[in-house]
Parts: C-alpha cells; sequence; structure tokens
C-alpha cells in the first residue's frame, strides 16, 4: 500500500490568510524553522497507478498538480484518481469537489450523514449535477470484512464511527449521530499493511484502540498542542474540545495515548496553525521525537 499526504494543515493551511499569530508571522518572515501546509488530505493506493483521494480539501488543485501519479497520462481528460473518500460533510474536506468538476462523474463514498449533509445543507453534491455528476456509494459503519472501492484492488476498507460535530450547517449540529465523522482503516490484503486515518479525534474509545493495537500505521489528529491553544493566541474562543479535538498534551491527550504503542509508525496530521509543533525547533517538536511521533508535511510518502 502507498499513501501520498497531499495536505497536512488543519482548515486554512499554514500560514492562513489572515492569521498574524506566531507561527503565520514567523513563516512569512522566514524566521521560524518550519514548513508551509496546504489543508489536510491523503491518497491511498494498492499499485501506484489507482488511488483513493481522501477528502477534497481547497486546496486540492495544488495538491494534485504536485502530485505526479495523480497527472493525466492515458488520454486528453484523465486522472490516477478513482474516487473520493469522504470523512466528514466540513467545508475543508469537501470544497474541493468544486475544483474536480471538471470531467467525468466523480465516484464518491461517504456514510448517510454526510450525504444528507451536503445534499441539503451545502448541497454540493446536487449543484454537481450540473457538472459531471456524482456517483455516489454508501459506507457502511463497523461492517465485519469492511467495504470495496472500484477500481482499487487488494485494498480493504473499514470505517469507524468517531465522536464529534457535523458541520454549522447540520440540522444535528448540536444532536451528532453515528457516520457525521468516521476514521477509516485501511488493509492491504497482499501485504498484511494496515492504515488508520482519523484527521478528527474527539476521543478515544474501544474501536479506535483496537485500530490504534492493531495497524502499522496511524495518521490521526494533530489539530492542537493544548485545548485552549486558541484562546491563548486570540485566534478563537472555542477549545479543541468543543471542535471535535484531542489536545496532543496534558492528561489523556494524544501523546499520551501514543507514547506507549509499539512497533507502529504514528504520525500526526491536520495541524493546526497555531501548533506549536509546527516549529521544528520547538520544545514540543522535542517532546513529540522522543516520544516516537511524527508530523506529517505535504508531499509525505509512506510505504505499508
Amino acid at each position: 500500500m502507498k499513501i501520498r499526504v497531499l495536505g497536512s494543515a488543519a482548515g486554512g493551511g499554514f500560514p492562513q490568510w489572515n492569521c498574524n499569530c506566531p507561527n503565520c508571522s514567523r513563516l512569512r518572515k522566514g524566521t521560524v524553522e518550519a514548513q508551509a501546509r496546504t489543508q489536510s488530505s491523503i491518497a491511498v493506493s494498492a499499485d501506484g497507478e489507482a488511488w483513493v483521494l481522501f477528502n477534497a480539501s481547497p486546496d486540492v488543485r495544488q495538491q494534485l498538480e504536485a502530485f505526479p501519479a495523480a497527472h493525466p497520462s492515458r488520454g486528453v481528460r484523465d486522472t490516477g484518481i478513482c474516487a473520493v473518500l469522504l470523512i466528514d460533510a466540513h467545508i475543508d474536506h469537501t470544497a474541493g469537489l468544486f475544483i474536480l468538476r471538471e470531467g467525468e462523474p466523480l465516484h464518491i463514498y461517504c456514510t448517510d450523514p454526510v450525504f444528507s449533509d451536503l445534499s441539503t445543507g451545502n448541497p454540493v453534491l446536487n449543484l454537481l449535477s450540473y457538472y459531471c455528476g456524482v456517483n455516489r456509494s454508501s459506507i457502511p459503519l463497523d461492517t465485519e470484512g469492511g467495504f470495496r472501492i472500484e477500481g482499487i484492488d487488494g485494498l480493504r476498507f473499514t470505517a469507524v464511527a468517531l465522536s464529534g460535530k457535523p458541520p454549522p450547517f447540520s440540522p444535528r449540529r448540536n444532536n451528532p449521530v453515528a457516520g457525521d465523522n468516521i476514521g477509516v482503516r485501511v488493509d492491504d490484503e497482499r501485504t498484511g499493511g494496515s492504515l488508520f486515518y482519523a484527521p478528527g479525534l474527539a476521543g478515544i474509545d474501544a474501536t479506535v484502540e483496537r485500530c490504534f493495537d492493531e495497524c502499522d500505521c496511524l495518521l490521526v489528529d494533530g489539530t492542537f498542542w493544548t485545548d485552549d491553544e486558541l484562546i491563548q493566541h486570540g485566534a478563537g474562543t472555542k477549545r479543541a474540545s468543543d471542535m471535535g479535538h484531542l489536545p496532543q498534551s496534558g492528561s489523556g491527550g494524544m501523546v499520551e495515548v501514543l507514547r506507549p504503542i509499539p512497533q507502529t509508525r504514528k504520525i500526526l496530521i491536520h495541524i493546526n496553525n497555531t501548533n506549536p509543533i509546527l516549529d521544528e525547533a520547538s520544545a514540543e517538536r522535542a517532546e513529540l521525537d522522543a516520544a516516537g511521533i511524527e508530523v506529517a508535511h505535504d508531499g509525505m510518502e509512506i510505504t505499508l
């Protein structure tokens, strides 16, 4: 299995266009040891030719242009992307669908709650019917044996329902249901390699723990270092927990959860522009290094 990190930042990217936090300010000035990042998305393939795009971020055109495997090579209009798998209905994971409207119908895999939100509150799927059209497949939750994606041979996908809120435009905003947010386990039936992808995690339940223990690579929520990070920087009034993200530091935080997991590649993704781990010379980054936890970057490639 081949994995390409197309984008590794949280919504808004890094630097964020309207943000003057220490990270964004120093990156623009060139005074911090850090890399610019686009909004989070990955692509997964069994053979390096046919790929599944996980989420379509607002930066998708830039991300695919920087990814040769996605380029047209077999015809005038072509792509290596066979399908798009959406883990939620949030704008930073779906706005890029509009950019993909040029061509054949999009093959989109999503849960029923996500399909509902993208057909009503933010009817992007309806609007695409006037352009390329959409062939939508429903994602089953926690199904024994998982599900398949057409055109992707040798990979088995399993959706794991996660706690968290649907988007603000959803009628279920304050009454979430299973399927509003998912993590996805991907198993390579030929190599035995396994990936668990969950860029948004509000908490760790027994099912998530099992994925942590069993998978060879974890690409998981790295949004905030502290629960009150936005408040500290004057960049917002919400806590990480209010937004459906488990912070990395502190008791019960992501670092404490990941540190003792042996023989597993542990990588944080979906990193907010305010997070001090973006500074490669920071004490927080050194703490991750000591715990054997990596920080995803755009263009990162993983083989399992």
